[in-house]
């Protein structure tokens, strides 16, 4: 009976013993097959720290491990440090933008409208008209037959002016200032006098030499923008009784207003030798100083030019209107009334009038 009994109290052991070496069999194929991650996955030196009995030799060599971990770690870009200097040019309002005006643009005031040293630029108006002229002055050609019949001029004309300037220097020295050569040429053409077999009756010759200072002032509601002090040579390349010239240091103002513009000239002629002057009177009627204006209003452009001798009552008067055509080209009607309209004509006052065509810029 023991034996029966004993035998079945046994059969659980041994089958419970076989149960666990079949899982620490299995335990064993797992680590065996998960090893080679686990050499990557872990640190070696993670193994033997932890292996040390020892409280503070094992803290000791974790703490090795990790300055090893550190140094070997790669190099992380340094943030970017921000400076006073970067938050006061962060705070900083941008700079106001550069608006160009009729002025500024023309005599390259403001450092945005700089365009350089020895490029061609207009000056004054640069136009082809025809005109009628009344009365024209005879006088001069009373002893020129041979040319103008009974020495006659033609009332209808042809009349051109080409006008440029170029910058010879742009601020010299640093200096808010620039320096310009400018050249104006008139002529008047008695294209319509056949019998006279159509000649050139009057060509005047400026050449100008002049320093331009921006300058920024207000006088009655107008912003004055440059100051111009200049010296000009006028002739007509004539000789004899025909011969007019002039030489005269100049200075001028330009000021604007919204869509108006004006310019004020004063001059003092220079002294000639009495034998070589042509036309020693020629300030009783051209005077000493002009003023000139234009209003913009669109395509259109309405300008006028005035010049009086207080001492004597000589002056002109000059109206023109500028209107769109076509691009550049422009449409461009002319009176001129007074003394002056041509060197030839310095003291004959006359009435004319032109229309014509005008190149814009």
């Amino acid at each position: 009976m023991a034996a029966f009994v004993l035998a079945p109290l046994a059969m659980p052991t041994v089958h419970n013993e076989i149960k666990n070496k079949m899982n620490l069999a299995q335990s064993l194929l797992l680590l065996l097959a998960l090893a080679p991650v686990l050499a990557h996955a872990v640190d070696p030196g993670i193994t033997e720290c932890a292996a040390v009995r020892d409280n503070p030799s094992r803290l000791a060599c974790f703490d090795r491990l990790a300055a090893q971990h550190l140094a070997n770690e790669p190099a992380q870009p340094a943030a970017a440090s921000v400076t006073a200097t970067d938050v006061t040019a962060a705070n900083e309002p941008a700079p106001a933008k550069h608006i160009p005006t009729a002025l500024s643009e023309h005599w390259e005031l403001m450092s945005g409208d700089k365009r350089g040293t020895f490029g061609f630029r207009p000056h004054g108006s640069n136009y082809l008209m025809a005109t009628y002229t009344r009365p024209p002055n005879d006088a001069p050609y009373e002893s020129l037959r041979h040319v103008f019949p009974d020495g006659r001029l033609s009332h209808a004309e042809l009349s051109y002016q080409l006008s440029f300037k170029m910058k010879v220097l742009e601020q010299p020295a640093d200096r808010p200032v620039d320096i310009w050569f400018a050249y104006t040429q008139k002529s008047f053409w008695q294209a319509a006098n056949g019998k006279a077999s159509s000649p050139f009756r009057e060509t005047n010759y400026e050449p100008e030499i002049m320093a331009v200072m921006p300058i920024d002032a207000s006088l009655l509601g107008f912003k004055a923008r440059f100051l111009n002090i200049g010296m000009a040579h006028q002739s007509n390349g004539q000789t004899s009784t025909l011969s007019r010239s002039w030489n005269r240091i100049y200075a001028q103002v330009g000021a604007e207003r919204g869509n108006f513009s004006l310019l004020a000239r004063v001059w003092r002629r220079l002294g000639e030798e009495a034998a070589q002057d042509d036309n020693p009177d020629i300030t009783d009627f051209l005077g000493h100083g002009d003023l000139q204006g234009s209003y913009r209003l669109g395509g259109h452009e309405f300008s006028a030019l005035l010049r009086h001798n207080h001492s004597t009552g000589k002056g002109a008067r000059q109206l023109a209107w500028t209107f769109p055509v076509a691009h550049k080209l422009k449409g461009y009607v002319q009176f001129f009334n007074g003394y002056g309209q041509s060197l030839i004509d310095y003291k004959h006052t006359l009435n004319s009038v032109g229309m014509g065509v005008l190149m814009s810029y």
